[in-house]
């Protein structure tokens, strides 16, 4: 009975860490690229500013198979966007080219 615990808690440990490196993310160089970009000028991890925070946008995409897509386009191609006082403007286009940064920078922004 306790090696089959035993082997079961290995295995459920297995997985977690399966999991959790798929998802793996360097936040220190998703904050510098965003700090980089200006991003932190209109939005915060957890707080409304200009933009809504990156939690919000976790939140709104939250289980979508797009999610990824999305943000690729919203970050890469400048669209208008309403911001929180009712204004609008184009959205800042990253500058960036490496899409390893840019996808580390989403899957930053997702996980929160």
């Amino acid at each position: 009975m306790k090696s089959t615990f035993n082997t079961l808690l290995g295995a459920a440990v297995s997985v977690i860490f399966m999991v959790s490196s798929a998802h793996a993310f360097d936040e220190n160089a998703a904050r510098a690229l965003a700090k980089k970009n200006d991003c932190f000028k209109c939005h915060a991890v957890d707080k409304t500013k200009r933009g809504p925070s990156y939690k919000k946008v976790a939140e709104k995409y939250k289980g979508r198979a797009d999610a990824e897509e999305k943000i690729v386009l919203h970050i890469t191609t400048g669209p208008k966007v309403k911001l929180e006082d009712g204004s609008e403007e184009d959205h800042k286009i990253i500058e960036t080219k490496d899409k390893a940064e840019m996808k580390n920078l989403i899957d930053w922004i997702l996980s929160l």
